[in-house]
């Protein structure tokens, strides 16, 4: 009766790890090569070292990037990280953060400007 038990909470260890480790990784990792195999040309990327570059054009493994105007580099598609989406330049100034208004950077400078010009 031991042997089945040790032998049950082996087999228990090994679905949980399945589950915890094991899945997700493989998830990340194809939607990663999925992200890779989607590139267009005109897309704005960062590669994995941080490099922020504009996706010119796509060869069979390799992705010439636009990393300045007319300076183009060649790299694997495993190097790119991640693709960046636009953000819209009209931003709010405040965002609500539980129920809080957080303000902004330049908000907070502009008081700090009002309480030296105080004294």
């Amino acid at each position: 009766m031991a042997d089945y038990s040790s032998l049950i909470m082996i087999a228990l260890m090994v679905v949980v790890f399945y589950f915890l480790l094991i899945r997700p990784q493989r998830k990340r990792q194809q939607e990663q090569i999925q992200m890779q195999n989607s590139l267009t040309p005109g897309t704005r990327v960062m590669t994995t070292t941080g490099l922020f570059a504009t996706v010119v054009t796509i060869d069979a493994d390799d992705v010439i990037l636009e990393i300045a105007p007319g300076v183009e580099t060649r790299w694997v598609k495993a190097a790119i990280g991640r693709v960046l989406v636009p953000v819209d330049d009209t931003e709010v100034n405040l965002k609500a953060v539980d129920g809080d208004a957080v303000e902004t950077a330049q908000q907070q400078d502009d008081d700090q400007d009002s309480t030296t010009k105080k004294s």
